[in-house]
């Protein structure tokens, strides 16, 4: 509120009247704030609904992202996106960093990151410099028994008034990724990061067999996945995700690809075996996770 006068100066009651609506004028600071935000494709998708939310809630709130180089597609809602090898932070604290990055980091308000959280020299060094970092954990505890997007929304919290629904989204059209009409076809992806989260081959190939009496299926394959004959296979995540969004329903296992496919709002089933769905399974309205089992191993001979 304004100070209406000083010493034994009295404000005139019409001035008052008149000037009201100023006296209760809401005054904020516009923050400039930068999230580092590293990792596999599908722990940027689930901290998605986090990351939109640390943008601030007034038009001239900006924020920047900086990721791995292959997420950039998928930022749809920062003013700036950088790949986090392109801007020397990895130089920060081994070697004599570019002396743009200093400057930079400097003219933020407010730096969040994931980038270094366990690395107590990186941490101190920042500290050093005075640098507006705020660190938060990179992964959520394996049976923590919270969704790793409840864990990274728990984290901003003290940082914005913004809310989420909880539910990560890449908003895109099929046509970004040639598909001009309605297509008939199920898409899936029988690999992910770790061959022990593979369902087996074999089985998608069965289940696959079932659902061509019905519809078309499309095989989907990323550039580290094994070879797989006549696999669709798109190196840009978001023209990726155009060309799943156009499909009827996508299967897959525990994979980045399995939570971009859910991002999109198709129809989604996630297999999952070792890790929990609990924590990781991709969240959406038309999501359903199913479990498997390995095999027991042959007994001894």
């Amino acid at each position: 509120m304004f100070p209406l006068g000083y010493g034994s100066n009295t404000p005139d009651s019409l001035w008052i009247k008149r000037a009201w609506p100023l006296l209760f004028l809401r005054y904020w600071c516009v923050v400039r704030r930068l999230a580092i935000r590293p990792g596999a494709i599908g722990d940027f998708i689930v901290s998605l609904p986090a990351l939109e939310c640390l943008a601030g809630p007034h038009a001239d709130d900006s924020i920047e992202v900086w990721t791995a180089s292959a997420h950039l597609p998928l930022v749809r809602f920062a003013h700036r996106v950088r790949g986090i090898a392109a801007t020397g932070l990895d130089l920060l604290g081994v070697a004599d960093p570019p002396a743009r990055l200093l400057e930079e980091l400097a003219g933020f308000d407010s730096i969040v990151s994931w980038y270094g959280s366990n690395r107590p020299e990186f941490r101190a060094l920042v500290d050093s410099l005075g640098l507006p970092f705020t660190f938060f954990s990179a992964l959520p505890a394996a049976t923590g028994g919270i969704h790793a997007v409840d864990f990274y929304l728990d984290q901003v919290r003290s940082l914005t008034d913004r809310r989420s629904d909880g539910i990560p989204r890449i908003l895109c059209r099929p046509e970004d990724a040639g598909i001009r009409e309605p297509a008939d076809y199920a898409v899936i992806h029988p690999f992910s990061g770790s061959p022990a989260k593979n369902w087996p081959l074999e089985r998608f190939r069965a289940l696959a067999c079932g659902l061509e009496r019905r519809l078309a299926v499309r095989w989907c394959a990323g550039p580290q996945d094994p070879r797989l004959p006549g696999a669709v296979r798109i190196e840009d995540l978001y023209r990726l995700a155009c060309w799943i969004s156009g499909a009827r329903v996508y299967i897959g296992n525990d994979s980045g690809i399995t939570h971009l496919a859910a991002a999109t709002g198709i129809p989604v089933l996630a297999l999952f075996g070792p890790s929990d769905p609990a924590v990781w399974a991709p969240r959406g309205e038309h999501v359903r996770a199913a479990t498997w089992k390995s095999p027991s191993p042959s007994p001894p001979a």
